[in-house]
C-alpha cells in the first residue's frame, strides 16, 4: 500500500506509514502545513490505493453543517422531507484546511468522528464503514483562519506536520510535474480495512506494557513546562495507534517501540504547555526518557 500512495506522494515515508497506521487502528489524522506539500495528494492516493470510496469539503468562512451532513428537502409531489446525504457519507473525507471555517462548522465533524454517525433534523444517520478523517490545517498565523478548540483536536489520532521536502524529494516532484499522472492501483478493499481493523483488537497487549503506556501519560503532567497533561483517552488513543504500527511490523504482539513510534503523534495536540516558547517535541522526549519499560 506505501508503494502505491507512493507514486503520487513524493515524501517522507514515515508520514505515509504514520496514515496507514491511522487508518487501520480507527483513527483519524490532521495534516498541517503550509500550502502545497501535497496533503490532498496524500489523501487521494491513500482513498485511492486501500479502495476507498473519496470525498473533499473545502472548508470556507461561509460554510455551513449542511453543507457537511447533507439537509432534508421538502418534496412537493410527495409531500415529504427527503434526506439527501452530505459529502460526510464516504470512507475516507478530506476536511482540506479545516481551521478556515468558523467553529460551528468545524464541529459539525466532532459527532461523525466520534459515533460513525450524524443527526439532521432530530434523525440519525449510520455512516459508511470505515470512516476515516483527513483534515488539513494552515499555519494558525496565516489570515482567516480559526483556531481549533481543544475538543475537536482531541479527535484526532495524530497531527502530522509536514516539513518542506529535501533537495532530492522536490527534484522528483518537478520531474514527475512533467509526466502523465501516475495510476495509483487499488490493493486492498474496505472489507479488508475492517478486517484489518478486526485483527488489531487481537494484537497482544502485556499488563508490563500496559504499564508502560499509563506512566507515560501520567509523567506528562508532572513536567514543569506542561499546563495540562495527557488524559486517559489519549492513553487509549496511543494503545490503539501502537496497535497500528505493531500490524505494520507483522506483529502480534505489542513492543516498546511501537509505543515509541506513535508517541509524539498522539501527544504533540494534546498537550497545553505553561510557556508558548516551549517545544512541545522537546517536552515530548524529555517525558519518554524519564520513562522506563519495566
Amino acid at each position: 500500500m506505501s508503494r502505491e500512495i507512493g507514486k503520487v506522494y513524493i515524501g517522507d515515508a514515515w508520514v505515509i506509514r504514520a496514515v496507514c497506521a491511522a487508518l487501520f487502528s480507527g483513527g483519524h489524522v490532521l495534516l498541517e502545513g503550509v500550502p502545497g506539500l501535497a496533503k490532498t495528494t496524500l489523501a487521494k492516493g491513500l482513498a485511492l490505493a486501500a479502495g476507498a470510496e473519496f470525498q473533499r469539503v473545502q472548508f470556507t468562512s461561509d460554510l455551513m453543517p449542511a453543507d457537511i451532513t447533507g439537509s432534508s428537502i421538502y418534496r412537493i409531489d410527495t409531500g415529504e422531507f427527503k434526506f439527501i446525504p452530505g459529502p460526510i457519507f464516504t470512507h475516507v473525507l478530506l476536511a482540506d484546511e479545516i481551521n478556515r471555517a468558523p467553529a460551528r462548522s468545524q464541529s459539525a465533524l466532532l459527532e461523525a468522528m466520534q459515533e460513525q454517525q450524524v443527526s439532521v433534523d432530530g434523525t440519525t444517520y449510520p455512516l459508511k464503514a470505515p470512516f476515516f478523517v483527513i483534515a488539513t490545517q494552515n499555519g494558525t498565523d496565516e489570515l482567516g483562519t480559526y483556531p481549533l478548540p481543544e475538543s475537536q483536536l482531541d479527535r484526532f489520532m495524530f497531527r502530522i506536520r509536514l516539513g518542506y521536502p529535501t533537495e532530492a524529494q522536490e527534484m522528483r516532484i518537478i520531474q514527475q510535474a512533467a509526466l502523465p499522472d501516475p495510476v495509483v492501483e487499488p490493493v486492498l478493499s474496505v472489507q479488508d480495512i475492517l478486517e484489518i481493523r478486526s485483527t488489531l483488537e487481537h494484537v497482544r497487549v502485556s499488563d508490563e506494557m500496559a504499564q508502560y503506556i499509563s506512566d507515560i501519560i501520567r509523567e506528562t503532567r508532572k513536567d514543569p513546562a506542561v499546563l495540562r497533561g495527557a488524559s486517559p483517552r489519549a492513553g487509549a488513543m496511543l494503545l490503539k495507534a501502537a496497535r497500528g504500527f505493531a500490524y505494520l511490523r507483522q506483529s502480534a504482539f505489542l513492543i516498546p517501540d511501537d509505543v515509541l513510534e506513535a508517541l509524539p503523534l498522539v501527544l504533540n495536540h494534546r498537550l497545553v504547555l505553561a510557556d508558548d516558547d516551549e517545544d512541545v517535541d522537546r517536552v515530548i522526549a524529555r517525558v519518554t526518557r524519564r520513562v522506563r519499560f519495566k
